[in-house]
C-alpha cells in the first residue's frame, strides 16, 4: 500500500480513537492514542525522525510546560486552596454566590491552568453547598462552564489558545481587546441562563454526602506572593516582542530553583499527558498535511456550497469538532486546513473551541474533572444535567461570538 494512503488511514484511526476516548480491549487514553498514532506514522507511514521532530511546534510545547510549572508553584503555595476556601465562606445568597463563583473561576482560568482551578474549586464548593443544604449540581456545572469561557479571554487560557497564538502570531494585547466583549457576553449569558434554569431546584440533603477531598496545601504567603509577582511579570512581558516561550521558560526556571519546593513536587503537578497528546497530534497532523488531503477536502466542501472559512461555518465546525474529537485535536486539524489569512479566523478558532467545550460533559477536560470530583463527594452530575445547562449556554455564547465578528468586520 502507498505511504500516502497509510498516512490517511493512521490519521483517521487516530482521530476516531481520540473521539471515542479509548480503544476496546486496551488501557490507552487519548494521550496514548495520539502517541501511538505518531509512532505508527514513523513505522508505517514513512515519516522519518527529522520530519517527525519538525512537525512538532516546540514553542507551543515549551509554553505549555512553563505554564504548568507556574500553576504547580501556585498550587503548592496554597494559593488555589486559599481562594477556594474564601469563596466558600461567601455563601450568603445563592445568586450572589453563583455570580462570584463564575467571576473568580473565569478570571483565574484566563491566566492560569483552568483544569487545576476546577480540580481545587469543585470539592470545596460542593461540600460548602451541601452543608448549607443547597443543591451543588448547577453550581458545579457553572464552575466548569465559566472556566471554559474564561479560558477564551487570553492566549494563555488553555493549551489550544497557546497553540493558535504561536502558529498565527497573534498579538497578546490585541487578542484580549478583541475577545473581551464576546467573553464578557458569554459569561453574563451563562450566569443568567444557569440561574434562571436552576433557581427552583436548589434544595439538597446531607444523607448521601461524602466529604472526601483531594490533597490540600497549606497557604504560604511568601511563596504565593512570589508566584503571583512572577505571573504578573510574565503577562507584562507578553506585550513586548520577546518570544513568549522563552519568557515562560525563564519563569519556570526561577520556580524550579526553589528553596521551598522540591523539583519532583513541581514536576509531579505538570500535566505530562497533555504535552504527550500535543506532540503526538503534531506529528499525526503534520504527516496528514504533507499528503495534501486536507486542502483537497476543504476545496471539495467549498465546491459543494460549504465554505469552511465563512465565520458561521467555521464557528459551528470548531464547536462540533471540539466535542467529537477534543479541543486540542480539533484545533490541530483546523489549523492545517483553514485559511489563516482571513483576519477573524484565529479569533473564531480560539473562542469557538473554548465556548464549545461547555456543550456536554466530554467537551473539555475541565468538565470531566468537575463531574468526577462531584462523584467523589457523593453528588451525581448526569449527561442530561450538564447538557440541560451547557447546550443553551454554548448556543448563546456562539451567537454572541458571531454577532461580534459581524460588528468587528
Amino acid at each position: 500500500m502507498e505511504p500516502i494512503k497509510i498516512i490517511l488511514i493512521i490519521f483517521v484511526l487516530t482521530y476516531i480513537g481520540i473521539a471515542i476516548g479509548h480503544i476496546p480491549g486496551l488501557k490507552l487514553n487519548r494521550a496514548g492514542i495520539a502517541l501511538l498514532g505518531a509512532i505508527g506514522m514513523m513505522i508505517f507511514g514513512g515519516v522519518n525522525t527529522a520530519a517527525a521532530v519538525s512537525y512538532v511546534n516546540w514553542p507551543t510545547v515549551c509554553l505549555l510546560f512553563g505554564f504548568f510549572v507556574i500553576s504547580a508553584q501556585l498550587r503548592l503555595s496554597g494559593f488555589y486552596d486559599k481562594i477556594a476556601a474564601g469563596l466558600a465562606n461567601q455563601l450568603v445568597h445563592p445568586a450572589r454566590f453563583l455570580f462570584i463563583l463564575m467571576l473568580i473561576t473565569g478570571g483565574l482560568s484566563a491566566v492560569l491552568n483552568h483544569d487545576i482551578v476546577c480540580f481545587v474549586f469543585a470539592p470545596v464548593t460542593g461540600v460548602a453547598l451541601l452543608r448549607k443544604q443547597i443543591n451543588p449540581v448547577p453550581f458545579l456545572i457553572a464552575l466548569a462552564i465559566s472556566s471554559n469561557i474564561g479560558a477564551a479571554a487570553t492566549l494563555i487560557g488553555n493549551p489550544q489558545n497557546m497553540m493558535i497564538g504561536q502558529v498565527t502570531h497573534l498579538g497578546f494585547g490585541h487578542y484580549i481587546l478583541w475577545s473581551c466583549v464576546p467573553v464578557c457576553f458569554a459569561l453574563i449569558a451563562a450566569f443568567g441562563i444557569i440561574w434562571l434554569m436552576s433557581r427552583n431546584n436548589l434544595k439538597a440533603t446531607l444523607s448521601d454526602q461524602n466529604e472526601n477531598q483531594q490533597q490540600a496545601y497549606s497557604y504560604n504567603r511568601v511563596h504565593t506572593f512570589k508566584g503571583l509577582v512572577i505571573l504578573i511579570v510574565v503577562i507584562g512581558l507578553f506585550f513586548t516582542s520577546l518570544p513568549k516561550e522563552v519568557i515562560v521558560l525563564a519563569a519556570a526556571g526561577i520556580h524550579l530553583a526553589s528553596t521551598k519546593f522540591r523539583t519532583e513536587d513541581l514536576l509531579g503537578l505538570v500535566e505530562w499527558p497533555i504535552l504527550v497528546l500535543f506532540m503526538g497530534l503534531f506529528v499525526v497532523a503534520g504527516a496528514f498535511q504533507s499528503t495534501g488531503y486536507g486542502q483537497e477536502a476543504v476545496q471539495k466542501m467549498a465546491q459543494s456550497g460549504f465554505n469552511l472559512n465563512a465565520p458561521g461555518n467555521l464557528t459551528l465546525t470548531t464547536a462540533v469538532l471540539s466535542n467529537l474529537v477534543g479541543n486540542s485535536a480539533a484545533i490541530m486539524l483546523l489549523l492545517k486546513v483553514v485559511n489563516l489569512a482571513v483576519p477573524a479566523t484565529p479569533y473564531i478558532l480560539a473562542l469557538a473551541n473554548s465556548f464549545g467545550g461547555s456543550l456536554i460533559i466530554i467537551g473539555s477536560v475541565s468538565n470531566i474533572i468537575v463531574v468526577q470530583q462531584a462523584h467523589d463527594m457523593g453528588t451525581k452530575i448526569s449527561f442530561w444535567d450538564f447538557a440541560r445547562l451547557g447546550v443553551p449556554v454554548t448556543l448563546a455564547a456562539l451567537v454572541g461570538l458571531l454577532i461580534w465578528v459581524a460588528l468587528a468586520n
